[in-house]
Order: C-alpha cells, then structure tokens, then sequence
C-alpha cells in the first residue's frame, strides 16, 4: 500500500462532512473530478470502498464508518501538532510546569489554571503537589518553573518571589479525643502525653528542624491529606490550614484546642510565588505569574466556613533579591 496522505484524509472528511462531493470540492476549491478521483484512488489504496454511490447521496459503508473516527482523530492531532509548532517559534514554552506546597488553596490554582488554558491552548500545564522544602527543590533544581511556596522557602536570593496570600494555621483534635475536653488553654506539659501528628517531607530544606511542635510524642507524615484523615481518627492533635479544615470544624469532625505555648509567628503563613532568579521565563510562564499576582490579590477572602484566606495585596509582581542563604526549613 502506498503511503496514505494528509490530503486524502481531508477529502475524506470533506465529503463526510458535506454530504455530498459536489459541495466538498466546493469547500475546498477544487474541481469535482479532482475529489472523486481522490476518493477513487484512497479506497483503492486501503482496499475497502468508504462511500455507497448508489443513492443521490453518499452514503458510508460499514468500513468507512468504522475508519472515520480514526481520521478525525488524524486530522485533530495534525491541527494539533501545527498549533504547536506555531507556539513554539513564537517562544512559547512546550509546557507550564507548576509546583504547590499542599497548604497552598487549590481552588485559587484551578481558577489560574482555567484562565491560562483559555489564554494559551496550547501549552499543557504540569502541576506537581508537594510539602515544606520538597516544593521548593523542584523549583530550586528546574523541574519545575513557577512554585507557590511558604514565604520562608522562597525568601532567598536564588528565587524571585511575590507575596499571594496568608494561609491561617490552627490546633485541632477529634471531639472524642481527650484533649477536645479542655475547653480553655492547655499546657505544654499536658500535650506532651498525646501524639502530635507533623506534616515532615525528605526535603534537605527542612532536615534536623521542627517549628511548632509541642508534644513529645510525634508521628511524622508526608501527606497533608494523611494528616488530616488521621486527625478526625483521633489518632492524635496537630496543626492544620484553616481552610482545609473548616468543613471538619462546622459539622464537628474537629475542634480547635488552645495550646499555651502556640506560636503566632508560625499560625500566620505567607504564601508566595517564586521562579529562578536567573531563569527568563517564556511568554506562558510570564503570563500565569502576573495573573497570579493580580487576580489572587484582588480576590476577596474565601468564604470557608469563619475561616479567611487573607490575600496580600500587590500593586504588580514585586522581584525581590537578597542575600539570605536557603532555609534550612521546618516542619509544621
């Protein structure tokens, strides 16, 4: 069989598509002759007739129905592959490569990412999910272009950074469990004797440190979405992003409990966006960050439940270098 073309998968489609030969060679300016011989000559290559002629109309065989789904998919992914190819010698990246510490609202990066996707349909995000420094390092290793990060493992000089929003940290337990029994402040010496559950990665950033934890008792967890579970198990007290947690807190699942010694520099977490200092990032990545910055920064708090996500206002993307060496992070 010789090579099938472009061309006569087009034909093909034109006359599926108008019903009619007549109006196919119309649509694509060509005589009629040329587009049934184009025909004559695909059906004798592939060794089955495609169109009936024996009414006014063609009409498909059995194995032209069967083929034509596989055609538009051919003619898509050629679309497809042009659009691309377009993008790419324009300079627009091959894709938008996305890391979020899982604190990070994902409702605030579907609505970036439906934007970016109506403005750029060409470029396929890749969005990663990780926690504390282990969402730094793909950014800080090139993996990935833009990270939403907690402020104090973007605040270096090898990262320009934004500020995005300030996520609340809270103290909560399972109502069944006995530090939901305390109703005013407790004591550390109290916490001790309970687990605490804290969120831990393999990060260097965040080796040999610990931020925010009060009981000598730890079960250490890579997944906030672990924690969490295991939390309204009541298999311990820990802290929690106030929006993750506010629908656990309203139908009773949770409670907010008063630790005494509860910092307030670690309950109030800035959120940053952030990319190599020394990376120019392309027309797509350049877009999502400014969009970022504008639209989470206009946004009104979110209604969780009493529970606010405080946006940080900016009046443009602020790049900000200094001479701070990376953090050797923590664990929350």
């Amino acid at each position: 069989m010789d090579s099938l073309t472009l061309d006569q998968i087009q034909l093909f489609l034109a006359v599926v598509d108008q019903d009619s030969f007549s109006k196919a060679a119309k649509k694509l300016n060509r005589a009629q002759s040329a587009v049934t011989y184009g025909i004559q000559k695909l059906e004798a290559q592939i060794g089955v007739p495609l169109f009936d002629r024996a009414a006014y109309r063609p009409a498909l065989t059995e194995a032209g129905r069967a083929l034509l789904s596989r055609a538009r998919r051919i003619a898509e992914e050629t679309n497809a592959f042009r659009d691309a190819a377009r993008s790419l010698a324009g300079g627009l990246e091959a894709e938008l490569t996305i890391v979020l510490d899982s604190m990070f609202p994902m409702p605030r990066v579907v609505e970036a990412l439906r934007a970016f996707t109506e403005r750029f349909p060409t470029v396929p995000p890749r969005v990663y999910v990780q926690s504390l420094g282990a969402a730094a390092e793909l950014v800080l290793d090139g993996t990935c272009m833009i990270g939403l990060l907690p402020l104090v493992f973007s605040d270096m000089d090898l990262l320009k950074h934004f500020p995005l929003l300030t996520i609340d940290l809270i103290p909560v337990v399972a109502p069944d469990h006995p530090l939901a029994a305390i109703d005013g402040p407790i004591e550390t010496n109290v916490l001790r004797d309970y687990v605490q559950l804290v969120l831990t990665d393999r990060s260097a950033l965040t080796a040999g440190r610990d931020h925010g934890v009060l009981s000598g008792r730890t079960w250490r967890l890579g997944d906030l979405g672990t924690k969490q579970s295991m939390l309204v198990a009541g298999l311990g007290w820990g802290n929690m992003p106030a929006h993750l947690v506010a629908a656990d807190i309203a139908q009773g699942l949770l409670k907010v409990i008063k630790p005494v010694e509860f910092d307030a520099r670690t309950a109030h977490l800035v959120m940053c966006g952030a990319y190599l200092a020394d990376h120019r990032l392309g027309p797509a990545g350049q877009w999502m960050i400014e969009h970022l910055a504008d639209s989470i920064g206009r946004a009104s708090p979110a209604a969780s439940g009493d529970v606010e996500q405080k946006p940080v206002r900016t009046k443009a993307v602020k790049h900000r270098r200094d001479k701070r060496k990376p953090p050797s992070g923590k664990r929350r």
